[in-house]
């Protein structure tokens, strides 16, 4: 499905240079620095000097944190008072319901019936009220209204929320200050969020730095919007990266046609093939989510030979008694 959108104007809240440095103070000493690591490994066979930042160890086991934590901290306190409200499956709602605790305000996740238990408990064991709702969009976004209407909870989007944006900012401004002449970052791509903030702080802060977006090619809706110039919602997307089967917004959209430079994408056996590497050769746990840009370059997308490439490994949340590569 197409949507024409006009891709030539930015929003006016898009965040600016000072939004996100405000961002990075926000955050600064509440979520984990993550570690950079190399691969000797990796390097050898892409003839590039890749440098990982393992958001895998963040905070909720992902990026989302940042984004979240800068979301609820932002809040002016007369509307923290009544809440915050969120739809999500996954990191997401783990993140805002962690965050909101911290600051000491409500939060109401609706979640679809189908998400996964341990997702369910570790909201629950964050003190957030859970909402079930049927597993389609429509269902969540009904849910949310609803409890926004009840409560007047703010509505913090997972990847569209500008406040979310600035604070994914916060994973590249970190990369940014361990390393130096990066020719190039790399990171996964659903919703935005996690690249759009990427491209926004390299672009404003550093703006050398080539950024390019990487997505399943069973779940290729950015790819087809950035190429196209028209947003493109999935269309029941089927892929084993199951954080990347939401679409760029109003907000993601714009941002991403005009400071990324470029979206390849990957086959499923190749995030397999990448993940399973990741583990064997760097002894860390990612999810396949975080896999699809190492995917990006063992396929031959990209030639990053003699360059220095940042590559974000988004989470490592995975079911141990589902692993992908025994379906």
């Amino acid at each position: 499905m197409e949507h024409e959108y006009d891709t030539g104007q930015i929003p006016d809240s898009i965040p600016d240079k000072a939004d996100l440095k405000r961002a990075f103070e926000r955050v600064s000493g509440v979520v984990r620095y993550t570690p950079l690591l190399s691969s000797q490994t990796f390097d050898r066979m892409t003839g590039g000097r890749l440098l990982f930042k393992c958001e895998n160890f963040q905070t909720g086991g992902a990026f989302k944190f940042r984004g979240a934590l800068n979301a609820v901290n932002s809040l002016p306190e007369e509307d923290a008072r009544k809440g915050v409200a969120t739809h999500s499956s996954g990191n997401h709602a783990q993140a805002v319901a962690l965050a909101a605790r911290m600051r000491g305000i409500s939060a109401i996740i609706v979640m679809p019936e189908t998400a996964p238990q341990v997702k369910v408990n570790a909201v629950r064991d964050y003190g957030a009220e859970i909402r079930f709702c049927e597993a389609t969009l429509a269902a969540r976004e009904e849910a949310l209204e609803q409890v926004v209407v009840e409560t007047g909870a703010s509505f913090i989007h997972p990847s569209n929320d500008v406040r979310v944006i600035a604070g994914q900012s916060t994973v590249f401004q970190e990369l940014q200050q361990d390393v130096s002449g990066l020719d190039l970052v790399l990171t996964p791509v659903g919703g935005g969020g996690l690249l759009s903030g990427t491209a926004l702080a390299a672009k404003l802060l550093a703006d050398s730095v080539k950024v390019i977006g990487c997505e399943p090619a069973q779940a290729d809706d950015a790819y087809r919007s950035f190429k196209s110039g028209k947003l493109v919602f999935p269309d029941h997307p089927d892929t084993i990266a199951d954080g990347l089967k939401t679409a760029l917004g109003s907000n993601t959209f714009p941002i991403v046609r005009k400071f990324v430079d470029d979206i390849v994408l990957v086959q499923e056996e190749e995030i397999l093939r990448a993940m399973k590497l990741i583990w064997e050769r760097m002894k860390i746990v990612v999810e396949p989510s975080a896999a699809v840009p190492l995917a990006a370059l063992l396929n031959g997308s990209l030639d990053v030979s003699g360059a220095r490439v940042g590559i974000i490994l988004s989470g490592g949340n995975v079911d141990l008694d589902a692993l992908p590569w025994y379906r």
